[in-house]
């Protein structure tokens, strides 16, 4: 980590771009301790916080697009190639596959807040065939969430940001997962509910 840490302090929001999108590529960057210790360095004054979030929300915007990029055109092969020198494993590639069968779309979102799923994430959104509308829009949505939420905790918890991050590194996934996931159903649930209603009323 202090090599992250070395690289912050002589170039700032320039190397919190490309550690953002060099980690979301699949390069082997503690995404979540790195925001969240950029958040302590916030709350002491060293780094603007909005400039902050700013630069690791470009930076994971970035290395996901480039990953879609991938995705689209050099496809599944690339992945079973390369995917070990990005540190992709295969039981991840097939994790992943399984979750987007079953949230869709709304796994680019919901995939940041999973370890080893957000890199593989926009690969598969891009082998998928995804119209990049779509992708933008869940991709980058979470991208703002995922960045204000561990910059924001790092800020809040200041001095204290590691200690108390080795406690909730346990328990923080599941209960983030499990959270988004009852809300990206609520919103499925609620946007099949207008196509009905929408449908009912046409009828009428």
């Amino acid at each position: 980590m202090e090599m992250w840490y070395d690289l912050i302090s002589q170039y700032g929001y320039v190397s919190i771009f490309f550690l953002l999108t060099l980690g979301i590529i699949g390069l082997p960057i503690p995404d979540e301790v790195l925001m969240t210790y950029l958040g302590y360095v916030t709350s002491i004054g060293k780094l603007n916080f909005f400039m902050t979030v700013f630069s690791g929300v470009c930076g994971s915007i970035a290395g996901i697009s480039i990953s879609y990029l991938i995705g689209i055109k050099l496809g599944e092969p690339f992945i079973r190639k390369y995917g070990a020198k990005l540190f992709i494993k295969e039981k991840t590639v097939e994790r992943t596959k399984k979750l987007f069968h079953k949230f869709g779309a709304y796994m680019l979102f919901v995939c940041y807040f999973i370890p080893g799923v957000r890199h593989v994430a926009a690969y598969l959104a891009g082998i998928t065939g995804y119209k990049y509308r779509l992708f933008a829009l869940f991709a980058y949505s979470g991208s703002v969430v995922w960045v204000l939420f561990f910059v924001t905790l790092g800020n809040r918890l200041g001095s204290n940001w590691e200690i108390i991050y080795g406690f909730t590194q346990k328990y923080l996934h599941h209960m983030l997962f499990f959270l988004i996931t009852v809300i990206v159903i609520a919103i499925m649930i609620y946007l099949l509910y207008c196509r009905r209603k929408g449908g009912t009323t046409r009828e009428l």
